[in-house]
């Protein structure tokens, strides 16, 4: 069996776009788990992606009291037998690997956010650390995203980097 995830990190919902594009949305509506690092910035985000599918979930940075009260700085989950983390942040690229294993030692997937850049490492450990980028703000990067993950029997089938236009 496998189990399809949808990794959004850095919506920003309403600063950098009024709503979730419909490409989210749609992603969201055909996967097994949505996997959100952070900066939703507005609860109603969450809300409607806890409509569409089961999300794991954690706050960032630019999250408040109401985010806050939902969800914890560091998610744990395992799926298809693959432990699984998620963070928002994880600080300077430089040494982030290293930091990352010492940091979570037991899993086997990190997915974390809060640089709005594409991210797909493998640790010294063999952790695989993801970021999926933002679905609305690309910051520095050529094109705003998010990813696809499948897993299946205790492992990591495929992982794509997904561009999203902004409605």
């Amino acid at each position: 069996m496998t189990t399809r995830l949808l990794l959004l990190a850095d919506t920003h919902v309403p600063k950098r776009a009024r709503s979730l594009p419909e490409a989210v949305r749609r992603a969201a509506s055909e996967v097994d788990l949505v996997v959100h690092a952070g900066d939703w910035v507005t609860a109603t985000v969450l809300d409607e992606l806890e409509s569409l599918a089961p999300v794991v979930g954690v706050w960032g940075n630019n999250d408040g009291a109401d985010l806050r009260a939902r969800l914890p700085e560091v998610a744990r989950a395992e799926v298809d037998g693959v432990r699984m983390a998620v963070v928002h942040e994880t600080g300077p690229a430089a040494g982030r690997e290293k930091r990352m294993d010492a940091a979570f030692p037991s899993v086997d997937l990190l997915v974390f956010g809060h640089s709005h850049i594409p991210w797909d490492t493998v640790t010294p450990a063999g952790m695989r650390l993801v970021n999926p980028g933002s679905p609305t703000d690309r910051r520095r990067q050529p094109a705003c995203t998010m990813m696809m993950l499948a897993l299946a029997d205790g492992g990591v089938r495929s992982l794509d980097v997904v561009e999203v236009e902004r409605d």
